[in-house]
């Protein structure tokens, strides 16, 4: 009798046991899949990385907020949220700005993360893409959409001044450019972006300059002068127009063409479809016109990271990787045309099309801009010198000689 007490008192204890391990195994489920991360996208809208976000839940049971913050407000909040340590746990991050959150410990240091997950090793990636994660050999992101610049051009307007191609060296970027300036008043042949900070510094390095070298700014030496020169030549004999024209797309590239050449990102293939006019056959992209040393184009688009004060980093890491994969990177493309930043997603058929795969190629000749903290600013400086050149007529060693001083005292702060 007493040994049967002992056995009832010893299956309640252990049955307590079971349901108190149930019970906890239960609690950490739910708490689990309960967890919230927030998510900055930059934009006024989401709607394109959605479906990935969702795929996420579902796999995860990990649930995301999707905060949309407009680009041009997106510095600043970010900066004040570093500040208060309070702030997303996931983010976008624009290219240019990496260097710049690193210097002020908003980011996550991923370098150990990447170094033992082959999934996300440096060779899985574009190494303009790559290279915009990375300051001072640590690395603060992880390459999510890719942006480079190729060439837009008229066929058929080409065809008429006897281009059956569009132009492969700066030499027939002219020529064509001028021939096609001819055809009347208000009639050009290329667009010198004068809005674009990165414009100048793109064909500088396709003329052999090397912007900075060992801290020291380089914009003053002939590599670039001379890039400057042959962009103002444009200029000065009408063959581009000396401001922005405030036309729409549809505007400068359909109809007769105003500005039938023009150099831009893939975001542009969708707006002259929608609203140019154009047949396919009017109209086609191109790998940038050789310089006297490269094509180079310029590496943009955005990386993923992790909010350094976040307190669910393991989570928001989980995420990055996830939105950083190859499928959901070809699913993210379908929705919103931002290109992959892994090499092997452009096997898929979504990204068979020929004007698509032109970005692809020049890819392989495509670089970021500086990681400095101050591009930001020196690229707004640009824009302001370009202008003195353009429509004051500066000269342009004295001009750059002054912007060269102004860069570096920034980069000395």
């Amino acid at each position: 009798m007493k040994f049967r007490k002992i056995l009832e008192v010893a299956i309640i204890a252990a049955s307590a046991l079971l349901l108190a391990s149930c019970g906890s195994s239960s609690a950490k489920s739910s708490q689990s899949s309960s967890k919230t991360i927030t998510f900055w996208y930059g934009g006024d809208a989401a709607t394109a990385v959605k479906p990935v976000v969702k795929d996420f839940e579902k796999k995860t049971g990990i649930k995301v907020k999707v905060q949309s913050v407009p680009w041009s407000s997106y510095n600043d909040k970010l900066l004040t949220a570093a500040a208060s340590k309070t702030g997303p746990d996931a983010l976008v991050v624009g290219t240019t700005e990496v260097a710049n959150y690193a210097s002020s410990q908003t980011l996550m240091d991923l370098t150990n993360e990447v170094k033992k997950d082959s999934s996300i090793s440096d060779n899985q990636f574009f190494k303009g893409s790559v290279d915009t994660t990375k300051v001072h050999n640590k690395q603060y992101a992880l390459p999510w959409y890719v942006e480079s610049r190729v060439l837009y051009y008229r066929k058929d307007l080409l065809k008429s001044v006897g281009y059956d191609s569009a132009p492969k060296t700066w030499s027939q970027l002219y020529d064509a450019a001028l021939k096609l300036s001819k055809r009347g008043k208000n009639m050009y042949g290329f667009n010198v972006d004068s809005a674009e900070p990165t414009f100048g510094f793109m064909f500088a390095r396709q003329n052999g300059a090397t912007l900075i070298k060992n801290g020291k700014a380089q914009f003053n030496k002939a590599p670039m002068v001379d890039a400057l020169k042959y962009l103002d030549k444009f200029v000065k004999n009408g063959a581009a127009p000396a401001q922005d024209t405030k036309l729409t797309i549809g505007q400068s590239f359909g109809s007769k063409g105003p500005i039938p050449m023009f150099i831009s990102g893939p975001w542009m293939i969708q707006s002259i479809q929608k609203t140019a006019g154009l047949k396919d056959s009017q109209w086609g992209v191109a790998e940038l016109p050789k310089g006297s040393v490269n094509n180079m184009s310029n590496t943009g688009g955005g990386d993923l990271a992790v909010f350094n004060y976040s307190k669910h980093k393991k989570e928001a890491l989980e995420f990055v990787k996830f939105l950083n994969s190859k499928k959901e990177q070809i699913k993210y493309f379908k929705a919103s045309n931002s290109m992959p930043t892994r090499k092997s997603a452009w096997t898929d058929n979504s990204l068979s099309d020929s004007k698509i795969q032109t970005f692809r190629k020049q890819l392989n000749a495509s670089e970021p801009m500086p990681a400095l903290k101050a591009w930001d600013t020196i690229g707004t400086n640009y824009t302001k010198a370009w202008q003195q050149i353009t429509i004051s007529h500066a000269d342009i060693q004295k001009t750059m000689d002054s912007f060269n001083k102004q860069s570096q005292q920034l980069m000395d702060k």
